[in-house]
């Protein structure tokens, strides 16, 4: 093991939830307002996952008052409070940035039972 495999896994998370392309998460973040700190949701679906290691993010995409918001979470950071998996999606591609482009019903997932 080289020296920054060694400094990074210092700083890794040991638990991350089994986190897959076409789920719907609900993202935990810290956020600071002056002196005080909160949390605060992000629930959309993930449409890439990317890198590997200490710097591996995820990017989560929603439709909020009918504007599309993506948000990319880097998955250890130490604002990303806890990540919870809401349903599971069904798909058959590693990246689902085709979901940018569509609106309403053709948009949506189908569920992985």
């Amino acid at each position: 093991m080289n020296l920054v495999e060694a400094l990074s896994q210092k700083y890794m998370k040991e638990s991350l939830p089994d986190v897959r392309i076409g789920d719907t998460v609900r993202v935990h973040v810290k956020i600071k307002e002056g002196n005080r700190e909160r949390i605060q949701t992000f629930e959309g679906t993930v449409i890439a996952r990317k890198h590997g290691g200490i710097s591996e993010t995820i990017t989560v995409r929603r439709v909020s008052y009918g504007v599309g918001v993506e948000k990319i979470f880097p998955l250890h950071s130490p604002n990303v409070d806890k990540i919870e998996v809401v349903r599971r999606g069904k798909i058959r591609r590693a990246k689902l940035y085709y979901l940018r482009g569509r609106v309403g019903k053709s948009a949506r997932v189908k569920e992985d039972l």
